[in-house]
């Protein structure tokens, strides 16, 4: 009772905090508090508290806000590793594998892991490491099964760390790894897998500001505000959900912002649901809109900045003497409203050495006024744009 009481309290000092900051912050200032948080993974306090703190933004600027809840179902790795000798290497639990600890010998199963490839080598109460590849993951962890072993640890075949799924729940642990370590990995080395999993729902929350009055907006900017696990989301996607208060402040005294929703979604990273929630639920409004314009890492110019999405919106773009190529497909937010057939558009500035890592910290304010900038044409371009009929 203390604990959730004190919980409470700090609760609630973050709220009066965030509520008693003015307009006059600016975009660095957001950036500063929101990456002092940490990693906004969706259910987390840190999510919550970045939300609370640009919510107070958006009303600090003359806008109400409201919040859109929704649950969902999520498996997360709450810190998997296997132990060899004093070492201890991390990894990550494939989706639907089962927690537990279990110690044995490595053995390096040969080939892609098939049933032939198990029948070379006896991993029976052993820890099997398999190479991925050719053949889904479940069908090795299966054929590991069929075999005898006790664990199964796959080794990614490009660099950086192994994030997959299995598709069904094995009846043990499946680990996967980065190449440097399956090379410590040595056969007849005694190792402990150790596969820490929680499975739940997730309590989730979109945020919407926009001037009082208006139900029938014409243009929604939208970003999602999430971020993975591990990594702060500095560009993946604080600099998107930073556009969308940028854009904003410099629409709340313009007739804009009086025909505009301002949103920032939840539950992106694990499948974009917040904008697939906000899309079910709100039918009528999504209906009416003329263009939805998503902002995805836009903080760091991997790449130049690129406009893709719905054709007859990359159109009225073009003839507004603006950039943009004909895109129905994503991995963002703005596939939720296409789907919908709403015209839709992402700004995007390329996938940068950071993406999804503990490095995501870094961003270049300019870029991001610079993409507000380019926005603000662009919808101006298609508030005025006559219909094709």
């Amino acid at each position: 009772m203390l604990k959730a009481n004190r919980a409470a309290l700090l609760a609630l000092a973050a709220v009066g905090a965030a509520l008693t900051t003015t307009a006059r912050a600016t975009l660095e200032d957001d950036a500063r508090t929101v990456l002092s948080y940490g990693p906004r993974v969706a259910g987390s306090p840190a999510n919550e508290q970045a939300r609370t703190y640009l919510e107070a933004q958006f009303r600090a600027l003359g806008y109400e806000t409201r919040r859109q809840p929704f649950t969902y179902p999520r498996f997360d790795d709450l810190g998997s590793d296997v132990q060899v000798g004093t070492q201890t290497l991390t990894g990550r639990a494939m989706q639907d594998s089962v927690g537990g600890s279990v110690s044995g010998a490595v053995v390096r199963v040969p080939g892609i892991g098939s049933p032939e490839d198990f029948a070379k080598v006896d991993v029976k109460g052993k820890v099997a490491v398999v190479q991925r590849g050719q053949i889904p993951f479940v069908q090795k962890a299966q054929n590991a099964i069929a075999a005898g072993a006790t664990g199964v640890i796959i080794v990614n075949n490009t660099q950086g760390e192994l994030r997959g799924t299995l598709g069904s729940r094995t009846a043990l642990p499946v680990l996967g790894v980065t190449p440097a370590t399956g090379e410590a990995l040595k056969d007849g080395a005694t190792v402990t897998l150790n596969v820490r999993v929680r499975e739940g729902d997730v309590q989730a929350v979109n945020l919407i500001a926009y001037k009082s009055g208006v139900t029938a907006p014409q243009i929604l900017f939208g970003a999602h505000m999430d971020s993975v696990p591990g990594a702060p989301g500095a560009n993946d996607n604080l600099s998107g959900s930073l556009t969308v208060l940028e854009i904003a402040r410099r629409a709340a005294t313009t007739p804009l912002g009086t025909r505009s929703y301002f949103m920032l979604f939840d539950g992106e990273e694990d499948g974009l649901l917040g904008s697939r929630a906000f899309v079910k639920d709100n039918t009528a409004l999504v209906g009416g809109l003329k263009a939805m314009l998503n902002f995805d890492m836009v903080g760091v110019n991997a790449a130049p900045l690129s406009l893709s999405g719905t054709p007859s919106l990359a159109d009225t773009v073009r003839r507004a003497g603006l950039s943009a190529r004909d895109s129905d497909a994503g991995r963002s937010d703005h596939v939720s409203f296409q789907q919908a057939g709403v015209p839709a558009l992402m700004f995007y500035r390329g996938e940068d050495a950071n993406y999804h890592q503990p490095g995501d910290t870094v961003y270049d304010p300019a870029l991001l006024r610079d993409t507000a900038d380019v926005a603000v044409k662009v919808a101006d371009a298609v508030l005025s744009a006559v219909p094709a009929n």
